[in-house]
């Protein structure tokens, strides 16, 4: 870390707001006008649209990150995380992966910290649930059903199998409806390679508290997604919810109860806890309250926008709904970067700031491969599109939203090679733990126990006197 005389830009968290809202700073800002520091836990920012994708080994999951030190290489990246906030003093508690935490003075804030999965109190979802917030997450996924898929195959107990075949997801949004959909086509492609496994014989679930599935592209078009996925032969549970999964044992409220060794949880997000230590003026449900030009309410110093904040939905408002937000997704959050990143260089100069004002353009989903469902607005017509096409758009839009024309390249390039080639089946499931087969090898061996002689000669003289 430099020090610095001149004013610090502090951008706190390396999303995708995070890291659009400094490049955008740093492409606006003169040449020694102010230090942009990033602070994140991960090196590397995760375009989460892929993450099911990355999953079901359509992309490699490298090419799904985006190194923030390449992308920012005029940014000051800290890895690590911001603890607490003085707005009195302006001054920002670091905690880095090791080492003793420290202060950090800065004279402009903006809080992108993003959203992490919204739990409840289950019993068992802590132990067995398996999140889809992460790269990390979604490789684990991939490795952990392929060796569901291994087991089962090994495997002569027929309970173990069962449980080992059966895929629960919860949560039936994007998050959810994409991610059932890339893995059950992986699972139906990888039991092609296995003796005893076949499709029919796995059960995939998808539960969802909500009446419907997919509601970002609305009631049609969720409809079409429900009936797509029970074609394939995914249950869909709607109404309904989970109240335990102690031990992988699955108890649904509509009273059924199964067995499964997997339970994705992707019933939506919730924005950092981590904020409520920030003294910052936070919405209902915990959002930091910002104006329509994203400055965090009450100040002059401080933006945010993203999933972890309340951004007034100023197209809506002027239709006439007064209590109109901005919904959490990537459309918003890169559109809003780019202002959020604009006004901090007017604050920061005197100059008036921008307002926030973006009409939704759509949303489109991919539910396996050349499988989607697509909606796009244009004006006032809703365009809907379901089928091939629907999932061209969903890769067209998403590969061109992904940052850098390195990612983009890259994602691509995957694609094209998955049209001639199979798809990968291989479990690298070693890799949460690569240090475990070093670490048989070299301990030490436990010393040897001495034989004992037989009848009294092992006894003391003491215990022999004790004995008679």
């Amino acid at each position: 870390m430099s020090t610095t005389e001149r004013p610090r830009i502090l951008v706190v968290g390396g999303g995708y707001v995070g890291l659009y809202a400094a490049r955008r700073i740093l492409k606006k800002m003169r040449y020694g006008e102010a230090t942009v520091t990033v602070v994140d836990p991960r090196s590397y920012m995760t375009y989460q649209p892929f993450l099911p994708e990355a999953a079901a080994g359509s992309i490699s999951p490298r090419h799904v990150v985006v190194p923030l030190r390449r992308v920012l290489p005029k940014a000051e990246v800290l890895t690590g995380r911001v603890t607490t906030i003085d707005q009195d003093r302006k001054v920002a508690t670091v905690a880095p992966l090791v080492g003793e935490a420290y202060e950090l003075p800065f004279d402009y804030l903006v809080i992108a910290m993003g959203a992490v999965s919204r739990t409840f109190p289950i019993p068992g979802l802590a132990e067995q649930g398996i999140g889809m917030k992460g790269i990390e997450e979604s490789i684990g996924l991939r490795n952990h059903v392929l060796e569901q898929l291994d087991k089962a195959d090994s495997t002569t107990d027929e309970d173990v199998r069962r449980k080992a075949l059966t895929f629960v997801f919860v949560g039936g949004g994007f998050a959810g409806a994409e991610t059932i959909g890339e893995v059950e086509d992986m699972a139906r492609d990888a039991a092609k390679y296995y003796t005893s496994v076949k499709r029919e014989d796995m059960r995939f679930i998808l539960v969802d508290a909500a009446d419907k599935i997919l509601p970002e592209v609305g009631p049609k078009l969720g409809a079409y997604g429900k009936e797509h996925l029970e074609s394939r032969g995914v249950e869909v549970y709607l109404s309904t919810s989970m109240d335990s999964c102690v031990d992988g044992h699955v108890v649904l409220k509509n009273g059924l109860e199964v067995d499964s060794s997997t339970i994705v949880w992707t019933a939506g997000v919730k924005p950092n806890p981590a904020l409520a230590r920030f003294g910052l003026p936070l919405g209902p449900r915990g959002h930091v309250d910002t104006s329509e030009k994203l400055q965090v309410q009450g100040t002059d110093y401080i933006w945010a926008a993203g999933d972890n904040a309340q951004v007034p939905d100023m197209v809506g408002r002027r239709a006439g709904n007064p209590n109109a937000w901005c919904p959490p997704n990537a459309q918003h959050a890169l559109r809003q970067a780019k202002v959020l990143g604009d006004n901090v260089i007017s604050g920061m100069r005197g100059f008036p700031q921008k307002e926030y004002s973006h009409a939704n353009k759509g949303a489109v989903a991919g539910l396996g491969l050349h499988k989607g469902v697509a909606m796009i607005v244009m004006g006032k017509v809703k365009i809907k599109v379901k089928g091939r096409l629907a999932w061209y758009m969903h890769r067209g839009y998403h590969g061109m939203a992904m940052p850098t024309w390195n990612r983009k390249i890259r994602i691509f390039a995957d694609w094209t090679l998955a049209m001639f080639l199979k798809r990968e089946v291989v479990s690298l499931g070693a890799m949460e733990t690569p240090r475990e087969e070093f670490y048989e090898a070299a301990k030490p061996s436990p010393a040897p126990v001495a034989a004992k002689a037989d009848g009294d000669k092992s006894k003391t003289e003491g215990e022999k006197a004790k004995a008679s």
